[in-house]
């Protein structure tokens, strides 16, 4: 069965075998950037107590056009004094891609080594790329792109599946100064985001193979620009990577939709343009890309990331996060299109000069299998498959309660920062009071995530859900991942998830989603048996539940909650891997309130 997830993706597994621990060959200890935890704190303390110092150390790994005129860190966080800024290497003048390919290739010496290793989502599609290839493929997209009257600033939406071409154009725009912005799922929030940014030309395919199910990329985007049609937006479009695996049926033949006055062919483009394009140098705090948000209803929110700062930051966490080593083949299975593959899949890599596996397909196609095929195919070393939290180097977390006073020792309340670090967002593109009151009004002087927080006796940050998550029932405040956690102990449960809706009494109740094991049957034997279970483990009071069976299908925890809710427009569900669950949701939501 999927997984239930959130916007953390956030999964609730079901009662588990006692684990096993694997321990570290002493090789990893002798040869570990951080050998140890004693390591660790020294490192941390002083990127918290000499920034300055800290951060400047981790510059001279870069090359700068101009040194920086001012404090390497400069902000504000509180809403009472003023606008909220963020400001790194001020003055500072430097070129990302330059930085992460030109000078592997030319200083470092790395040009034949391999920069990619791509695999489509054939088995039998597959490539090396090396570092010679991609600055050279990179350059010929950055003049292309010159070629159709694209200028320093300008926008660029990127709609590309997980080819070399999406690698391609990230680099170009980053090296001639375009601001790369990653586009929608469906043809309505591709739209939003073409207006929001205000994109002055978007790179697509014509399709895509996700396993056999053949998506039409380029259909998509003819009807986001239908809605689009005040902003005259060219198309450069790349052909689909392959036919399907196991598939003659002529009726699943792409038919692209075509226009003449704004689409052209990438291969065309590309035809007899120069390899070679003098980057150009941007000043520290210029933007570097905007990354949309997902999940929400409203207008979509462009999060703002600068050159410098994110350069930094990417590159040192690569590096200390996953131990990386020259020899190293590392794969992480993201989409580029989220953050984690902005960073950990094109920009912190190959600032390291590192071997990655770009990965094209979906890990149970053809077979379940294909990651460990993968794995063993190239000789990965480093493999990442989920997000992991620790402060990290010049990241002061806190966790203060709902009246904004800091909480010591063991606590749990909302999680915060303190100050900035290098990589943080700057802003949302084009709205800086949405950025000012979703991140820092709450809390003035603090940097507010949005997650619930538990800090254990050790020290250890447990990250608790969303803050949209926590419940106030009866004036208890409760986390969802608690009640989660009590509904799987059960043995029929294999998963489960919990939103709220309001109630006229109790201020609000719990709404639980349920997915049974299979040949288990949801009865009301099984109903009190799992109210009692999350009274006895979450406090001494019953809280009020509706319990729904559920349909495998990751869903999206927004959406559970307008269920709940009975809210009938849930915005865009093109991210739903099938939306027709809702539906089944919505029926049993009547049934069970009858």
């Amino acid at each position: 069965m999927s997984p239930v997830s959130d916007s953390t993706n956030r999964v609730i597994p079901g009662p588990q075998e006692p684990e096993k621990t694997y321990h570290p060959s002493d090789g990893l200890f002798t040869d570990a950037h951080v050998p140890d935890f004693d390591a660790y704190l020294a490192i941390y303390k002083k990127s918290t107590e000499e920034p300055e110092e800290f951060w400047a150390d981790v510059a001279q790994e870069f090359y700068w056009k101009k040194p920086p005129s001012g404090p390497m860190l400069q902000y504000n966080f509180d809403v009472n004094k003023g606008n909220i800024y963020i400001k790194f290497m001020e003055g500072a003048k430097t070129n990302i891609c330059y930085n992460v390919l030109d000078r592997n290739v030319h200083e470092r010496n790395l040009g034949e080594k391999v920069a990619y290793y791509w695999e489509g989502n054939s088995p039998n599609h597959h490539q090396a790329i090396t570092y010679n290839q991609l600055l050279r493929n990179v350059c010929r997209c950055a003049n292309a792109l010159k070629l159709l009257g694209v200028k320093k600033g300008d926008r660029v939406a990127i709609y590309l599946p997980m080819i070399p071409e999406l690698v391609y154009t990230m680099l170009a725009c980053a090296l001639v100064s375009y601001k790369h912005a990653f586009a929608g799922f469906s043809s309505e929030s591709l739209c939003e985001r073409i207006m929001d940014a205000q994109c002055n030309i978007l790179v697509t395919a014509d399709g895509v193979y996700r396993g056999d199910k053949l998506i039409n990329l380029k259909k998509i985007v003819s009807e986001a620009l239908e809605r689009c049609k005040e902003r005259y937006v060219p198309v450069c479009c790349s052909p689909l990577s392959e036919e399907p695996l196991t598939n003659s049926d002529a009726s699943n033949k792409l038919q692209t939709p075509w226009d003449e006055s704004c689409d052209i062919w990438w291969d065309d483009l590309m035809d007899g343009v120069s390899d070679e394009c003098e980057p150009e140098w941007v000043d520290s705090e210029d933007p570097l890309f905007i990354l949309y948000t997902s999940g929400s209803t409203g207008k979509p929110k462009g999060v703002v990331h600068t050159v410098t700062g994110y350069m930094l930051y990417t590159s040192l966490t690569f590096k200390y996060v996953f131990d990386y080593h020259h020899d190293d083949v590392y794969w992480c299975t993201a989409d580029i299109g989220w953050i984690t593959g902005h960073s950990y899949i094109t920009y912190g890599p190959l600032a390291n000069g590192a071997t990655s596996v770009l990965f094209e397909g979906v890990p149970v196609y053809p077979h379940v299998g294909r990651l460990w095929e993968i794995i063993e195919k190239y000789a990965v070393s480093k493999f990442y498959t989920a997000p992991t939290t620790c402060p990290f180097f010049g990241v002061q977390p806190a966790i203060l309660n709902e009246h904004g006073e800091e909480l010591e020792g063991e606590a749990e309340g909302y999680l915060v920062f303190r100050k900035p670090w290098p990589g943080i967002m700057r802003g949302v593109y084009g709205n800086q009071e949405r950025f000012e009151s979703t991140y820092f009004r709450k809390f003035p002087g603090f940097y507010v995530t949005g997650d619930g927080c538990r800090r254990d006796k050790d020290g250890y940050y447990w990250i608790t859900g969303r803050i949209d998550d926590m419940l106030n029932v009866s004036g208890h405040l409760l986390s969802t991942a608690e009640v989660e956690a009590a509904l799987t102990e059960h043995p029929s449960v294999a998963e489960a998830a919990v939103v709220s809706r309001p109630h006229a009494v109790k201020g609000e109740c719990l709404y639980c989603f349920v997915t049974l094991k299979d040949h288990k049957e949801f009865n009301r034997t099984l109903t009190e048996e799992l109210k009692r279970k999350v009274s006895r483990h979450i406090s001494a009071f019953t809280p009020k539940l509706k319990l729904f069976t559920r349909p495998a299908g990751k869903i999206m925890r927004r959406v559970l909650r307008q269920i709940a809710r009975n809210e009938k427009d849930l915005g865009d569900l093109s991210t739903l891997a099938d939306p027709k669950v809702v539906e089944v949701l919505f029926s049993q939501r009547c049934e069970a309130a009858a």
